[in-house]
């Protein structure tokens, strides 16, 4: 490490030396640009050798998982002040797995919380897989496209960023992310990316925040552009505002590829209900762009690691660094109680399993509710991805209708509904809204749609009808009159952008903001009742 050092030490030497020569021989803009030019070569050296040395230890965990997971438990259980008991410093995998139970937030802890299942994450991750998940995507986003590391090329649209990590010197020296100094409402930093046409990327917390960044500019499109033409802030514009004017006037299909014509790729961080969003972005406002997410978070951490930015929506290595992940057997029919978990090097390919976390802020082996299924191996860890999340379960009746079961009902009959295209949705049971009185338990669907204005009762009939098709437990409920039909209201513009105002507002709102499905708060349902169109 030394010797690297003094090499790196050595090299910035040889490289200041000819600047210094040459300072007196050039005028001063020269000098600038010079200067300019040998911080973005050294700035992405350093990246280049942080990156790499970065994937060498990736590679040495990966390959002693056992160890590197052992390791990753001592760290976590240094971190804040957790409940004593005879056990609770052991950093013995074995013995911590066997003697320390499962846990899990109540039903009450969920409603206090508004729906969220965990205490509150801060807007950093900490522990080794975050600065992996950094370093490890930029080296993968600059080598998929070089061109997005010219200056300017990248532009954040929302206050929270997709990498996991703050961004290390080095690439704020690159000078390419597009940032209005001081910056934090989504719209100026909107109006920043505007005025910037050249952009190769276009950066956002995590999809459902960029659904909300292109809503808004559809409606408040005039006045950015006015905005933009009188040079508030910034010189004026008139030109480009005349640009956005026209290209908004062709609808969403499209409308990011007309305002930057060399975007290549959007970057998000994924998280739980994420896919729906990146369906809608892309099938609308981002058609003909890639999507590439550095990593999957939960609420307790960072959880998955993505070096295939070339396939869609992951898949995902879990990493035996910090915070400490286990795995729990989903089997149906069994029971919890006689439930054990493996660890990363024990887990099967083809098998689904619930993530259990332990990590550095207080959480010992609590159940996320994320499930995944095991594709591959990557040395002796699994790669994943991600299937659904058993908070976001309908069961009203028993019937226990899981997240992924549903989207895919919903799924199928927005597909038959002329012109729509969903853009997002969340369910309630009607016990949440006193709405069953006088019939029987069913569930309230609330629906964000394009291309279609108003739902007529048929085309309400046809979800219930796809969830008799994807649920033959639902199906026997129906049959019986156990259960009453999924009631389906079309919301109208901004209701999920106030629903996610209002999870964001709640105490214990994670980072980043997971969307939920199914809401289990009164007020949060109300949000979207509010909004009812049709």
């Amino acid at each position: 490490m030394l010797l690297l050092l003094l090499l790196l030490l050595l090299l910035l030497l040889l490289l200041l030396l000819p600047l210094d020569i040459l300072r007196q021989r050039q005028p001063q803009d020269a000098r600038l640009s010079w200067r300019a030019g040998l911080q973005r070569r050294v700035a992405r050296g350093a990246l280049c050798w942080a990156a790499a040395w970065q994937q060498r230890r990736l590679e040495q965990s990966t390959q002693r998982a056992g160890r590197s997971q052992q390791q990753a438990l001592r760290w976590c259980l240094q971190g804040v002040q957790r409940p004593r008991g005879p056990l609770w410093r052991t950093t013995d995998t074995n013995t911590f797995r066997n003697h320390l139970p499962l846990t899990k937030a109540s039903q009450a802890q969920e409603e206090e919380s508004g729906g969220q299942l965990l205490p509150p994450m801060s807007t950093q991750y900490y522990g080794e897989a975050s600065l992996q998940a950094t370093l490890l995507g930029l080296a993968a986003l600059s080598k998929a496209y070089p061109e997005v590391l010219a200056p300017g090329g990248i532009a954040c649209v929302t206050p929270t960023s997709p990498w996991p990590r703050p961004l290390p010197w080095p690439w704020h020296a690159l000078g390419q992310v597009v940032r209005a100094p001081g910056a934090k409402h989504p719209g100026a930093l909107l109006l920043e990316a505007l005025r910037s046409p050249g952009l190769r990327a276009l950066e956002a917390g995590t999809a459902t925040e960029l659904l909300d960044v292109f809503s808004g500019l559809e409606a408040d499109g005039e006045e950015l552009a006015e905005a933009m033409a009188a040079g508030n802030p910034g010189p004026p514009l008139p030109r480009r505002a005349a640009e956005l004017r026209e290209a908004l006037e062709l609808g969403p299909r499209g409308l990011a590829l007309r305002l930057w014509p060399k975007l290549q790729v959007v970057v998000t961080l994924d998280a739980g209900g994420q896919a729906e969003a990146v369906a809608a972005l892309g099938a609308l406002w981002c058609q003909g762009l890639a999507f590439f997410s550095p990593a999957y978070a939960a609420s307790g951490g960072l959880v998955g690691l993505n070096l295939w930015p070339e396939q869609p929506r992951g898949p995902y290595l879990l990493p035996p660094g910090a915070p400490f992940i286990e795995l729990l057997p989903v089997k149906e029919g069994a029971q919890e109680e006689a439930a054990s978990t493996v660890l990363l090097a024990e887990a099967q390919k083809g098998e689904e399993y619930e993530l259990v976390l332990t990590n550095h802020t207080g959480l010992t082996r609590c159940r996320l509710g994320d499930v995944v299924q095991v594709v591959g191996a990557y040395n002796q860890c699994p790669v994943v991805r991600f299937v659904c999340r058993l908070g976001q379960a309908l069961n009203v009746r028993g019937e226990d209708i899981q997240e992924d079961v549903f989207s895919e009902a919903l799924g199928r009959a927005v597909g038959q509904w002329p012109g729509a295209k969903l853009l997002d949705h969340s369910c309630v049971e009607s016990s949440i809204l006193d709405s069953s009185e006088g019939s029987a338990p069913h569930y309230e669907v609330f629906v964000a749609l394009r291309g279609l204005r108003n739902l007529s009762e048929e085309n309400r009939d046809k979800l219930d009808h796809c969830l008799q098709e994807v649920s033959p437990h639902y199906k026997s409920l129906r049959f019986r009159g156990s259960v009453g039909p999924a009631r389906v209201h079309l919301v109208g513009h901004g209701a999920f952008r106030e629903l996610r105002a209002a999870l964001a507002a709640c105490p214990s709102s994670p980072f980043p903001p997971e969307m939920p499905r199914v809401l289990r708060h009164r007020h949060l349902a109300q949000c979207l009742q509010r909004r009812v169109l049709s």
